[in-house]
């Protein structure tokens, strides 16, 4: 079964940290932001009790997530990683804390951009639209980055794997395309988008077309491998252990 507390974290850090790049990459997104009521910047704060927060600052430029309780215009607390997680699957609707003017913008704008972002995380199997293809595994590719860190720190299978990874930094990466970093320490894990000078293992997927296919299921990973698809090199004990997690995201993320 999945571990709510830890699904609460993939949900917010991974999946709704996933606004920055759907308003950096989405038209529908862009136009969405680029009438912000009064103009003006707009601050979304989540605190789940005894779980994460984080905050969604949007500016007609765009969407910042930063982790932790800060500053908002709008709260949204939950009671637990429970009621959050039904936010996200909509069995749940938030009661702001704060904020009680600015709902328009939260129950309009805000949830067109959740319902795009779904758009672009579940998308048709067939897409025609390359560039929708290609917003959408970047925006897939950091989701998947960001919830590998969530499962190494908090899901019981993930923090054991996680135990086996020595100090250090892996390079994921898209020939071509983006890259993020995951950062060990002390058996901790933290995404970034980073990419320090030296590090220390690297992933890299030969095109978006083959990660895309990796991250819909629909070719195996240790035959891209064989095939030469997958480029692994640095401490392959770090990839190995990587490779874990990513079995485990899959299981959160489907």
């Amino acid at each position: 079964m999945k571990d709510p507390v830890t699904l609460a974290y993939i949900n917010l850090y991974g999946i709704l940290g996933g606004m920055e790049d759907l308003c950096a990459l989405s038209p529908e997104a862009k136009e969405l932001i680029s009438v912000l009521p009064g103009g003006k910047p707009l601050t979304v704060g989540f605190t789940v009790k005894n779980g994460p927060a984080m905050t969604l600052s949007f500016t007609e430029q765009g969407c910042a997530a930063r982790i932790g309780k800060g500053p908002c215009d709008i709260r949204l607390p939950f009671s637990g990683c429970e009621k959050f997680n039904g936010l996200i699957d909509g069995t749940v609707t938030p009661i702001p804390s704060k904020g009680f003017t600015k709902l328009r913008f939260l129950t309009q704008t805000f949830t067109k951009l959740t319902k795009i972002l779904e758009q672009y995380l579940r998308p048709p199997a067939d897409i025609s639209d390359p560039g929708f293809f290609n917003a959408s595994t970047v925006i897939m590719f950091f989701v998947i980055a960001r919830t590998l860190s969530q499962i190494g720190n908090h899901d019981s299978i993930g923090r054991f794997t996680a135990s086996n990874i020595a100090d250090g930094t892996i390079v994921l990466s898209i020939a071509g395309g983006p890259k993020a970093a995951i950062q060990v320490k002390d058996h901790g894990l933290t995404a970034s988008r980073t990419i320090p000078e030296n590090y220390h293992a690297l992933m890299e997927f030969e095109s978006l077309s083959l990660a895309r296919q990796l991250f819909d299921g629909k070719v195996n990973a240790l035959a891209c491998v064989g095939q030469g698809l997958i480029s692994m090199q640095g401490n392959l004990g770090m990839l190995d252990n990587v490779n874990r997690l990513l079995d485990r995201a899959a299981f959160y993320l489907t």
